[in-house]
C-alpha cells in the first residue's frame, strides 16, 4: 500500500485536471471522473489536504495537474472523462510502464518526486540480463557469485576485527542472528582497519560486474536498447509530473521510435568505479540529428546489501547523475 504522501500526490495531480477551484473543493466533491479510489483513501486525502504539513505537496501536485490540463502535449483544456488511479493495485505480470494515472484510457502519467533513482532491482537483472527480461526477486548472493574469493576474504577480516566467537568461520554458516550482529557493529562505518579491506572487496565486485555487463551488450545496437531500458523508454509515450524540493518538472518521455528519429547513440561506456562501495558507472554519448552537437548522459549502479551490511541478498540501484531536463528523450511539457 502506498504511503500517504504518495497517494496524496497522485490523487491531487488527477484532481488538478478537473474544473475545480482548489484541491480542497475537488476532494470534497469526490468526483466520479476519478476511479479506483476507495472511501478510505478519499478520507485520508481529505484530511491530508487540510494538514499544513502537506501544504507544499498539495500545491505542487495541484499545479502539475493543472499544467497537464492546459498543455498542448496533454489535455489541451479538455476535461477528461476518466482518470484511473493505479494506487495499491498490483498489475498482472511485469509492468514496464511506471504510470500512476491513466487519463481517458490514453494518457499515462507518472507522479514522482524527481529522485535520481531509476530502478531498484537484482544485480543479475541489471548486469546479466541487461534489464531485458525481469523475473522475480533474485535469491542469489551476487557477491558470492561474482567475487567469491574476495567476499570470503573480506568476511574473514570482518570476523577477525569484531573478535567474536559467535561468527562462524565460513560465510555460508552465518545465521540471521550473526548477520544482525555484524550489521549492528558496522551500521554506519566499518570499524578499525575494515575500510581498506572493504575497498578491496568493492573494487573486485565492481570490476567483475562491469565485465559481465559489457559482455551482455556486445554491439552498439545492444547498448542502445540498454540505454532505452535504463531511461525507461517504452513502446507507449508517458508523462512525468514530478517535483523537486524547489520546483516542478513536467516531462514527456519519448518512445524508442521517437528517440531514434531524433537522436543517435554514438557510444555507451560501462566502467567500474573506484569508490568505497561496489559501483559501476555508465555514460552515453548521444548526437542530436541535424544539430551537430553531442551530449553525454551519465549515471551509475550501486550494489549493496538489501537490508544493511551482510543482511539480505545484494540489490542494484540505478542512478541518473545527469539532470532530468538534460536527458535526450525527456522533453519539457508544452
Amino acid at each position: 500500500m502506498p504511503g500517504l504522501k504518495t497517494e496524496l500526490t497522485e490523487i491531487v495531480t488527477g484532481l488538478g485536471m478537473l474544473p475545480y477551484g482548489s484541491a480542497e473543493e475537488a476532494v470534497a466533491q469526490r468526483p466520479r471522473e476519478i476511479s479506483d479510489v476507495s472511501s478510505e483513501h478519499w478520507d485520508r486525502v481529505a484530511k491530508a489536504v487540510r494538514d499544513p504539513a502537506y501544504r507544499y505537496d498539495v500545491f505542487s501536485a495541484w499545479k502539475n495537474g493543472q499544467a497537464f490540463f492546459r498543455a498542448d502535449d496533454g489535455l489541451r483544456g479538455r476535461t477528461p472523462l476518466t482518470i484511473e488511479w493505479k494506487g495499491p493495485h498490483n498489475p498482472p505480470g511485469y509492468d514496464f510502464l511506471p504510470a500512476d494515472l491513466r487519463i481517458d484510457h490514453v494518457f499515462l502519467v507518472s507522479c514522482k518526486y524527481l529522485s535520481q533513482v531509476l530502478a531498484n532491482v537484482s544485480p543479475a537483472h541489471v548486469f546479466r540480463r541487461a534489464l531485458a527480461v525481469r523475473g522475480g526477486r533474485s535469491d542469489t548472493d551476487w557477491f558470492m557469485l561474482v567475487g567469491e574469493r574476495a567476499y570470503r576474504t573480506f568476511y574473514g577480516r570482518v570476523r577477525d576485527e569484531l573478535s567474536t566467537e559467535d561468527l562462524p568461520r565460513r560465510i555460508e554458516d552465518l545465521t540471521p542472528a550473526g548477520r544482525e550482529a555484524i550489521k549492528a557493529r558496522c551500521a554506519r562505518t566499518w570499524p578499525g582497519r575494515l575500510d581498506a579491506a572493504y575497498a578491496e572487496f568493492s573494487a573486485e565486485i565492481s570490476r567483475e560486474s562491469a565485465r559481465i555487463w559489457n559482455d551482455a551488450v556486445p554491439t552498439l545496437g545492444d547498448r542502445e536498447q540498454l540505454l532505452w531500458r535504463i531511461l525507461r523508454f517504452n513502446s507507449a509515450p508517458y508523462f512525468i509530473l514530478g517535483s523537486t524540493k524547489d520546483a516542478s518538472l513536467r516531462l514527456r518521455v519519448a518512445t524508442p521510435w521517437d528517440w531514434r528519429r531524433r537522436f543517435e547513440l554514438k557510444e555507451l561506456t560501462i566502467e567500474p568505479e573506484t569508490v568505497s562501495q561496489p559501483r559501476v558507472r555508465w555514460a552515453a554519448a548521444v548526437l542530436e540529428r541535424g544539430a551537430g552537437g553531442a551530449t553525454t548522459v551519465e549515471g551509475h549502479v550501486e550494489i549493496r546489501w538489501s537490508h544493511g551490511r551482510f543482511c539480505g541478498f545484494p540489490e542494484a540501484k540505478l542512478y541518473l547523475d545527469s539532470g532530468h531536463g538534460d536527458v535526450p528523450g525527456y522533453f519539457e511539457l508544452r
